[in-house]
């Protein structure tokens, strides 16, 4: 199989995304005078936008590439949360997954954008772990979801919000293992090493060296550093992301051992998303049975071909396509 049939066969795919999700708002305005009660300046709104974030970004990604996608999440039960799932509905992903808690704010970032400028941004979240009875609700949801839908690959997206409870991560795991549905991981710090035998492993450095707790050097340092990843959490593919370095390949029971994809020559813009397009890519092309190698080199493209654009995109199949 070559990488376009495997890109091909990803429209008849279903892909399940379990994790944080958040709204990412955005208030645009211009500035014209100095505010009389302290030395700030004073935003008038001209415009204001909203998007699904996190891993709703993630299942975004999924759908541009033309696959169904169920998300699974815990969110607040608040007017972020209630306009977060008005959201999904609106975008056609499967929503039985989806819980509101009435303890529990739904994350939003809202940002202040005056005349393209980044000027400030006001988080609402908590990042507690969700209590163990909304974890093994989630769970429950996931493994209906399994059982009920056909899904061909699980994605784990990790923001350190808390619903991605040990107990959760690995006994959903253990369900896809019985089902024979290859699992991928976009991880962050907290829960780096929960993800124990998982079929695709996807940090970017920063979360290496977090995760390892040691300083990677590039390229020299990262043999060893991932030969520890994989002495820790045994994953049969990891994929490290380098930035404008590219990627960095590592599956030895498949026969592709320490190997580095270079970034195609490119004018990068914007890296924001870049990550979720990368584990939407190299998740569908795994399930769509593509090798270690091809599932890079599409991932490093797709998430390229983003950062070439601003702000958060997608890239869809036919894109892709044309690229490869």
């Amino acid at each position: 199989m070559n990488k376009q049939e495997a890109l091909h066969n990803i429209s008849n795919l279903s892909a399940l995304v379990v994790g944080d999700v958040m709204m990412d708002a955005y208030l645009f305005g211009k500035v014209e005078r100095d505010s009389p009660e302290a030395p700030v300046p004073v935003v008038l709104m001209t415009g204001r936008d909203e998007r699904a974030g996190g891993a709703a970004n993630v299942a975004r990604n999924v759908q541009a590439l033309g696959a169904d996608v169920h998300l699974a999440t815990v969110i607040g039960n608040d007017p972020a949360g209630i306009r977060l799932l008005e959201l999904f509905k609106a975008r056609g992903m499967g929503i039985e997954g989806c819980i509101l808690s009435k303890g529990r704010p739904t994350t939003v970032k809202t940002r202040i954008i005056r005349d393209e400028v980044h000027m400030l941004r006001v988080d609402e979240e908590t990042d507690e772990e969700i209590s163990a009875e909304l974890s093994a609700s989630l769970l429950s949801s996931c493994i209906s979801i399994l059982d009920n839908k056909r899904i061909d690959v699980l994605i784990f997206e990790d923001y350190d919000k808390g619903v991605l409870t040990q107990t959760l991560i690995s006994g959903l795991i253990g369900e896809a293992k019985k089902r024979k549905i290859p699992v991928a991981v976009d991880p962050k710090l907290k829960g780096f090493l929960n993800y124990r035998g998982v079929d695709l492993f996807k940090p970017n450095l920063k979360e290496l060296r977090e995760g390892l707790e040691q300083e990677v050097g590039i390229p020299e340092g990262l043999p060893s550093a991932i030969g520890s990843l994989h002495e820790k959490i045994y994953p049969t593919v990891s994929l490290t992301t380098l930035g404008n370095f590219g990627m960095w390949v590592h599956a030895p029971s498949q026969g592709v051992v320490h190997t580095h994809f270079p970034c195609r020559p490119s004018k990068v813009i914007d890296v924001s998303g870049a990550g979720d397009t990368v584990i939407a890519t190299a998740a569908l092309m795994l399930a769509s049975g593509a090798s270690p190698s091809q599932i890079a080199e599409t991932a490093n493209l797709a998430g390229g071909l983003v950062c070439e654009q601003s702000g958060v995109v997608t890239v869809d199949l036919n894109t892709l396509l044309s690229e490869i």
